[in-house]
């Protein structure tokens, strides 16, 4: 089993940094897929992104809620 290179920073914080990161990129990133998909007409892979993105805002909302709890205690 390969292991993951250690970085600079590793540490709960700076995951919950990342994965709050990724999602709201992704969420913002759907924003396109939506559209492009809706102007090729395809309603079903539009709506398809959109739930994806109601979950990528929704784990956004939760990373920030956490950071905001978490940091301030230590």
């Amino acid at each position: 089993m390969s292991q993951q290179p250690k970085g600079p920073i590793k540490d709960k914080h700076y995951d919950l940094i990342t994965v709050l990161h990724m999602s709201l990129r992704m969420a913002w990133k759907l924003e396109t897929y939506i559209a492009d998909a809706r102007r090729e007409g395809d309603e079903e892979l539009a709506d398809w992104f959109a739930g994806i993105q109601a979950h990528c805002h929704s784990t956004g909302e939760q990373g920030k809620q956490l950071l905001a709890e978490r940091l301030p205690k230590e």
